[in-house]
């Protein structure tokens, strides 16, 4: 079916999809006879991307297609439908007893999405969400539909696959009895205490972000996300690296609603109500907004951090808000993580694409010597050198080349960013 009132947009309303055809099949038989016609195809999650990697001819949304979640507790394992939210799937796992060993600032991404992107959250033990996958299905190029389990050889291939292998149809993830997390968030945090003792301050929590217009005197805020054993610990200092714990309950951007973020202040609760930035129940971040990540490795994060600020007047008068992270090693070819634990900087920019691009690529004119990797589903520009941050490269055009000889889901995106 055409697309109703006009292009799809992403869900910030920032990118306008160029489908003009948008496909909900309900089977995986339905999808399989879809792929088998060929043509131009792509699979679609919940439009939380803001560049085209998810785009094509015809798109194929995953929101109808059958499916439903099976906890095996043997195993620690759950089978979880490709187009489900991780929100969702929180919900149910915790009411089970069970919690995937993190999730990432939004609650309402996809699983497969997220996976196939190698999204994450933060934490410096914590990898992407990618790590969990123990098994998947897709649906190839050639209308055939094949399982990856982690022992086969192309499983570190097939889990980051950008849509280009096929399109995923459920997904295995390893999961773990259910926990209890506080949050805690801390103003005003300067610098210095961020790039003298940065392993220590991103090691504060379970996952810590550190919030910042770039341009202050001192980083904005310190978001630290804390797991709980038997109720400890029940309090945290009032002061943290110099910075001071906030009194009252905040949102990541100064100046928007915090009531649309997961509970602050210490208050004890669910691992899923903790984790992500923000509830599922409302609208995430800011709205309308363009995004960009970097991840590089760890060790540069104070070198890279300098440089970054060193474009603050730039940066400062379209960035919503920049956000340090961390990411654990993975072992996934495509993942911005892959063999190197890494910190990202992310940058929630206002919804205006053309002056966003031209900041982004002096941003990337300055990070370009620590070898920067781009989050996949955010904007970046043509300036990364993706070959040598990718050393597998060659290997997933071969993957891709077998999982889809004829190109089905080749799109302009994997042509620009991997040559495929």
């Amino acid at each position: 079916m055409a697309p109703a009132g006009g292009p799809l947009r992403n869900w910030s309303g920032t990118y306008s999809y160029r489908a003009a055809a948008i496909h909900q099949p309900r089977t995986v038989a339905e999808l399989q006879s879809l792929v088998a016609r060929g043509g131009s195809l792509h699979a679609l999650g919940t439009r939380h991307s803001f560049n085209d990697v998810a785009d094509a001819s015809e798109l194929i949304s995953l929101s109808a297609l059958e499916g439903k979640v099976g906890i095996d507790e043997d195993a620690a394992t759950v089978i979880v439908p490709a187009g489900m939210r991780y929100g969702e799937l929180a919900i149910l796992l915790e009411r089970a007893g069970w919690a995937l060993a993190n999730l990432a600032s939004l609650p309402h991404i996809s699983v497969a999405g997220s996976v196939a992107t190698a999204t994450h959250g933060s934490g410096n033990a914590n990898p992407s969400l990618a790590s969990a996958v123990t098994g998947l299905s897709l649906v190839t190029g050639t209308g055939d539909l094949v399982r990856v389990e982690r022992d086969a050889p192309d499983f570190d291939g097939a889990v980051v696959n950008l849509g280009a292998l096929g399109v995923m149809t459920e997904l295995t993830l390893a999961i773990e009895p259910s926990f209890q997390m506080r949050q805690d968030v801390y103003e005003r945090l300067p610098w210095e205490a961020l790039t003298e003792e940065f392993e220590a301050v991103m090691g504060a929590g379970y996952s810590v972000s550190a919030i910042t217009d770039v341009v202050g005197d001192t980083i904005d805020m310190l978001w630290v996300k804390t797991r709980l054993t038997d109720g400890e610990p029940a309090t945290m200092p009032r002061e943290l690296f110099g910075a001071t714990a906030a009194t009252e309950k905040v949102h990541i951007t100064r100046g928007n609603d915090p009531t649309y973020c997961t509970p602050q202040l210490g208050e004890p609760g669910a691992w899923c109500d903790r984790l992500p930035h923000f509830l599922l129940e409302y609208t995430p971040s800011s709205g309308a907004e363009i995004q960009s990540e970097y991840l590089m490795d760890r060790a540069n994060a104070p070198a890279a951090i300098e440089a970054v600020r060193g474009l603050g007047g730039l940066i400062a008068p379209l960035v919503r808000s920049a956000e340090f992270r961390t990411v654990a090693a993975d072992e996934f070819w495509l993942s911005s993580a892959y063999h190197q634990d890494s910190f990202g900087i992310h940058f929630t920019w206002r919804p205006e694409p053309q002056a966003v691009a031209a900041v982004v690529g002096q941003i990337e004119d300055a990070i370009a010597p620590f070898d920067p990797r781009p989050h996949w589903g955010k904007v970046f520009g043509e300036k990364l050198d993706i070959g040598a941050s990718c050393p597998r490269l060659a290997d997933f055009r071969e993957l891709a080349a077998r999982y889809d000889p004829a190109g089905v889901f080749r799109n302009p995106f994997l042509a620009r960013t991997i040559g495929r």
